[in-house]
């Protein structure tokens, strides 16, 4: 055959069709319940299974690889988005805040939302992109960035100064609840407790640094823990490298063996990793960088709400909402921390220990 003819057929010859992807069997559970985190095929894709969703929410849970957002309806009251004005998500999350103040911000609005953590940041990015509202959630309306809120004054030359800014502070349910990210003692996994894992150390590399008194000073001044510094002495004196959420609970049992708890002292249990979390992203440092930047990225009038977690974040944010007020920086503030309703805490237990703070800018400086 000539190669001109060769050639010819090659052009119209039918392109392959591509092998379709192998099917891969669903996880299977013992029970009629799954219990881990990688089981709950249904909770983990929402979108296929949404009256499944719905009937653990009903429950007062939150659907595994999920987060269900904290006083929306105050949150919404205080901001007050309006058609064609600029709002920031500090702590985008899964994206349950951004997802409802957007469509507020519409026409001519535009909402920045910046987050750290590489592993749910682009899942929450390829979600909202799929929503259709109107204009959607397009680019000119919403603009994702990997970013520390402590460093948002980076985005002015882009975002110009915000009417209304939300910080919603704390760890995800998301991130508690995946054992590969080892916020939690209740499943095992690396002890790990790093909002981006891309950067930093784990808590395992941070505890094999440390002294015991350092080590028990850190967990205390943290979480109030009155076994602190036992706590602190079992794991600096452990026989091997603790390198697992399992493994640091198992000694901090064996640790306080002496000292019998009915709920076999979950709740130390959980001041420790919280105070781990809380020195391995230096997060009390983070929110005083960016309580110091939040006045300059406020427009005159700009509104700010922040949800807290910990009354060591609340305090920093009373205080500096306080001094704005008597400097004239901010017109108005909340005179104490708004609490989720009754209601919402029944719905959503993870709500209970949330305070809500706001403040509005003054034209002084703004």
């Amino acid at each position: 055959m000539p190669p001109e003819a060769s050639h010819a057929l090659s052009e119209t010859a039918p392109a392959s069709e591509p092998e379709p992807a192998p099917h891969v069997r669903r996880r299977r559970y013992r029970g009629s319940h799954p219990r881990e985190f990688k089981e709950k095929y249904k909770e983990l894709n929402a979108e296929q299974f949404a009256d499944d969703v719905q009937k653990v929410i009903a429950r007062g849970q939150t659907p595994a690889g999920t987060h269900r957002p904290i006083c929306v309806d105050e949150i919404l009251a205080i901001l007050n988005p309006k058609p064609g004005e600029t709002a920031l998500d500090c702590t985008l999350g899964f994206g349950g805040h951004t997802q409802l103040i957007i469509p507020r911000l519409l026409p001519g609005g535009k909402l920045f939302a910046v987050d750290v953590d590489s592993v749910e940041r682009p899942r929450t990015e390829a979600r909202l992109r799929a929503l259709d509202f109107g204009a959607g959630f397009a680019e000119d309306v919403l603009t994702i960035r990997e970013l520390n809120f402590a460093d948002i004054e980076t985005l002015l030359p882009e975002s110009g100064k915000f009417d209304c800014v939300l910080a919603d502070l704390g760890v995800s349910s998301m991130q508690l609840d995946d054992p590969t990210r080892g916020f939690s003692y209740k499943n095992d996994g690396p002890l790990d407790l790093r909002l981006n894992p891309l950067a930093g150390k784990p808590a395992s590399a941070l505890i094999q640094s440390m002294r015991a008194y350092d080590l028990g000073q850190l967990i205390s001044n943290y979480a109030d823990e009155p076994y602190a510094a036992r706590i602190a002495y079992g794991i600096t004196r452990s026989e091997t490298p603790i390198l697992t959420t399992q493994q640091l609970a198992e000694n901090i049992r064996a640790t306080l063996k002496d000292f019998p708890d009915k709920d076999h002292h979950k709740k130390t249990l959980a001041r420790t990793f919280m105070a781990l979390r809380i020195e391995v992203n230096q997060e009390f440092g983070v929110l005083d960088r960016f309580i110091e930047s939040l006045p300059s990225c406020l427009k005159a009038g700009g509104r700010v709400a922040i949800l807290t977690f910990h009354s060591g974040e609340d305090r920093r944010i009373e205080s500096a909402f306080q001094k704005f007020a008597t400097e004239g920086i901010f017109s108005s503030i909340s005179l104490e921390a708004q609490k989720p309703s009754p209601e919402e805490q029944r719905s959503n237990p993870r709500s209970s220990s949330a305070k809500l703070r706001w403040g509005i800018r003054s034209n002084l400086g703004a």
